[in-house]
């Protein structure tokens, strides 16, 4: 049996213009994430990004890493996300920290209509750290169409 491979994306910085956009766009305007004199005196040691931010920013990395989806008789005609089935926030993003996603494939499944359903093992990284900032089970809704014939 052989191991599915892992498919990084580049790192990338969380900054707390970042955090701070986010905190302004999603009305999250908690004082461990947009006010660091206040979050260093917590055991946090200062501002972390939001876990919605983090998880977030898995449409870019899956972008960047992850390869087509290949099929012998079909193409892809339209690409959803379809939710998780499970979703922890491990270890807090402190701004000025480096991310970068891991996404091993599970495998898919077909589904009625043409479609098929992938499901990947998404794993935030933070640099220079060992515990994860998240872990998922994310699922991508594929519909698919036959491919055409060879003129």
């Amino acid at each position: 049996m052989t191991d599915n491979p892992i498919y990084r994306s580049a790192w990338r910085s969380v900054d707390q213009a970042m955090v701070d956009a986010f905190a302004a766009l999603t009305n999250d305007r908690q004082f461990i994430h947009i006010d660091p004199g206040a979050a260093a005196s917590t055991p946090l040691g200062g501002t972390i990004a939001h876990g919605f931010l983090t998880l977030s920013l898995l449409s870019e990395m899956s972008a960047e890493a992850l390869p087509p989806f290949e099929h012998t008789q079909y193409d892809v005609v339209m690409s959803m996300n379809y939710g998780f089935d499970r979703l922890r926030f491990l270890t807090p993003v402190r701004t000025g920290s480096r991310i970068r996603g891991a996404f091993t494939s599970k495998g898919w499944r077909e589904r009625d209509g043409g479609a098929v359903v992938l499901t990947y093992e998404a794993v935030v990284e933070i640099e220079g750290v060992s515990r994860p900032a998240l872990a998922a089970d994310w699922l991508f809704l594929l519909q698919l169409a036959p491919k055409a014939a060879p003129a």
